[in-house]
């Protein structure tokens, strides 16, 4: 699906057009126009390329999947790969959105539909007199802010479960939370192998002032930039916190098996005593002056009884039971 939104002298108009009529939109004059495909094919890809004459290198990164977040400037425009974060119950989920960005056009590509994008799309229709003139770069400066603004609900979601976890080694640690720990692990490593090259890319865009929109955008860009710090500080301390909490995990689950171990051991050291009477006084020899006298049974008992309460004592002394 394309749809296209243009801008021309504070008019509107908002058309779900075809690839083929594209040529003949770009054509007009316009001070901006937005050009989002969802889930495009190929040709329509291709068609885009041809339109506004964008490297056969940049449109095949438009093809790639998991790309690397980056910003490669041609002449006259650039090509943004950039990702977006939703979290659910089955863990984080990025999006990936390629934007291709002229002077006075933005063309975004995604796989599907999303939110941040028909949020956009409304915020720029709303106030489109004013956002119209201010160029591609603050059209750009709106979607990646939207798009990185989408990673702080999932880092919160993401630590209030560390947290969680935290809690439950404190009381107790378990085998089963390992998972749970390494789970949340991966997540923030996802999210630091996305942001870490979006950061880098907000830093070519403040620092190198590129010449397909003003000055004044740097600002907000510079903006976004701080937010990709913020989101990575979070990230790198909640990985920490982590590391702490797997780490104090393992030494519960250490301790309470040498718990098991001790009790273990001291039960089969009195069992081992109290055996060991028994088999004394169970060998087959004649001259064993107990086996004919009257208590000799009673005795036996008696002494099993002792020595295995005397070791119970002992070892629940030294809290090994």
């Amino acid at each position: 699906m394309i749809k296209v939104i243009l801008h021309n002298n504070d008019q509107k108009a908002i058309i779900d057009a075809p690839v083929e009529e594209l040529p003949e939109i770009v054509a007009r004059e316009h001070s901006m126009l937005w050009v989002d495909l969802t889930d495009p094919t190929l040709d329509e890809i291709a068609a885009i390329g041809k339109v506004f004459s964008f490297h056969p290198l940049a449109l095949e990164d438009t093809m790639a999947d998991d790309i690397r977040p980056k910003i490669d400037q041609y002449e006259g425009y650039a090509f943004i790969a950039f990702y977006g974060m939703t979290h659910s119950v089955a863990g984080c989920h990025s999006h990936s959105v390629d934007i291709f960005i002229g002077s006075n056009y933005m063309v975004t590509c995604h796989d599907s539909a999303l939110p941040v994008i028909d949020e956009t799309a409304t915020r720029w229709r709303q106030n489109v007199a004013a956002l119209g003139n201010r160029g591609s770069g603050f059209l750009l400066y709106s979607l990646l802010d939207a798009l990185v603004d989408g990673y702080f609900p999932v880092i919160d979601q993401i630590t209030e479960r560390a947290e969680e976890l935290e809690e439950l080694v404190l009381n107790g640690g378990e085998p089963r939370l390992q998972a749970d720990i390494m789970a949340l692990r991966r997540e923030l490593l996802m999210i630091r192998r996305v942001a870490g090259p979006e950061r880098d890319v907000m830093n070519v865009l403040v620092r190198r002032d590129p010449p397909y929109f003003g000055k004044k955008e740097i600002a907000y860009f510079q903006d976004v930039y701080d937010h990709l710090l913020r989101i990575i500080d979070s990230v790198d301390l909640t990985r920490d916190m982590l590391a702490g909490v797997l780490d104090a995990n393992l030494s519960m689950v250490s301790y309470n098996l040498n718990v098991v171990v001790k009790r273990l051991t001291s039960s089969s050291i009195i069992l081992m005593s109290v055996t060991l009477v028994a088999g004394i006084y169970g060998m087959n020899f004649v001259n064993m002056p107990e086996l004919d006298w009257r208590f000799g049974y009673a005795f036996a008992l008696g002494l099993m009884a002792v020595i295995g309460v005397a070791e119970f004592l002992v070892f629940k002394k030294i809290d090994w039971l």
